[in-house]
């Protein structure tokens, strides 16, 4: 009898399971990989930004792909997890754009890549011509206002606004974009960029850490602490702080945190020299621990001349609970509410400057720390990293 129910049952269709058996699961989908492109990564925001979309990728199950020159930051991105592609990829030559888009098409089939993200504008040619090539989705941010001195500059600079999504860094940044190509204004997504709150808070920095830093520096404890962090540049406006120094009475010392050229430290150390100011403005270089660098600072200065995309030094500085003093262009005006989260100045004003120095350090602390509360608060809920990075993702899945 057996061997005759076995005869007369009807095999399953081939592709459906028989009756009673359980379905079965559905194939995983596979992990979404992203390219990112820019020249090298040595340091700055955009090397940063990509560094921290690379780690949020990873976090939501992707794979991350970066393909650049190279530098000091390829063991940092690696350490993340994400892969590291080298291509001459800093090359502004048409030929080497060219060649690049053809190895970036290769790359892009090699690792199975769903969207292409561009950075900055000779990698975003070669990243664009690729992502045409192999069918996939072009994204750029654009990072920077770009100067445009003529039509062919304009034209090379149009390929940061080509992008299927285009992300703007700060409003500032988007109103520029939509001025100057406005056929992108349809395309365009503002996502400022954050403070990493794991790092930039004020509870986490051991009283220990900023000691060290007061020691290193040669600071008194009873002297209020002015601080510019900055690349030493001309417009980043080290020049107009010496010069509010030398306005403000006896008592604080301003604190230049940041590297740069030979030429412009030279510069500077003159302007102080000459401004007899050796004993009030300290020249420090690099500070590997700017979390413990605020805390150390009684109010943070930003007074560059030119405007800031977005001006992450501001918020990182807010995010610490200190009062910032910022200069009214660009970034900062989203950023600094004035007398609420901070104040704003006249962009290149040495009085103006040195007036709200001034009157900030002249605060009782109740006031200062009632600031800079509120400006940890407004981070919180609109410059942090981790907003800059699921919105980031969201346009991922958006253009997907």
């Amino acid at each position: 009898m057996s061997s005759a129910s076995s005869s007369s049952a009807k095999p399953a269709k081939p592709g459906k399971p028989s009756p009673g058996t359980p379905p079965a699961p559905p194939a995983p989908a596979p992990a979404l990989t992203v390219l990112q492109v820019l020249p090298a990564l040595k340091s700055g925001g955009v090397e940063r930004g990509t560094l921290e979309i690379a780690e949020a990728i990873i976090a939501a199950g992707g794979k991350a792909v970066v393909a650049s020159a190279g530098g000091p930051l390829v063991g940092k991105l690696e350490k993340l997890g994400a892969k590291h592609v080298t291509l001459p990829l800093d090359t502004k030559s048409p030929f080497g754009i060219w060649r690049n888009a053809g190895r970036l098409a290769q790359l892009i089939r090699r690792e199975q890549v769903a969207i292409v993200h561009a950075r900055s504008r000779g990698p975003a040619w070669s990243a664009m011509l690729a992502a045409k090539r192999t069918n996939r989705p072009f994204i750029t941010t654009y990072h920077a206002t770009y100067n445009a001195e003529t039509d062919l500059k304009r034209w090379y600079n149009s390929v940061m606004a080509r992008g299927q999504r285009v992300i703007a860094i700060s409003r500032f940044i988007a109103d520029h974009i939509a001025e100057r190509y406005p056929e992108a204004t349809g395309r365009i997504t503002i996502i400022p960029r954050g403070a990493d709150l794991r790092e930039f808070d004020p509870v986490l920095v051991a009283p220990e850490r900023v000691a060290q830093l007061r020691q290193r520096w040669g600071l008194p404890a009873d002297r209020p602490v002015v601080m510019l962090a900055a690349r030493l540049s001309r417009w980043k406006g080290h020049a107009v702080l010496i010069e509010a120094m030398k306005r403000l009475p006896p008592g604080p010392i301003a604190v230049l945190v940041g590297d740069g050229s030979a030429r412009m430290r030279n510069d500077l150390e003159a302007q102080i020299e000459s401004e007899e100011l050796e004993d009030r403005v300290r020249l420090v270089g690099h500070c590997h621990d700017m979390a413990a660098a605020y805390l150390l600072a009684d109010v943070v200065v930003h007074a560059s001349t030119d405007a800031e995309a977005f001006g992450r030094v501001v918020v990182e500085a807010q995010a610490m609970g200190r009062p910032v003093i910022a200069a009214d262009r660009g970034g900062p005006r989203e950023t600094v509410e004035d007398g609420v989260t901070g104040w704003l100045v006249k962009p290149g004003s040495r009085s103006d400057l040195a007036a709200t120095l001034e009157r900030v350090l002249g605060l009782s602390q109740a006031e200062r720390t009632a600031i800079g509360l509120a400006a940890r608060q407004a981070v919180e809920a609109r410059y942090s990293l981790s907003r800059m990075q699921a919105a980031t993702l969201a346009v991922y899945r958006e253009v997907l």
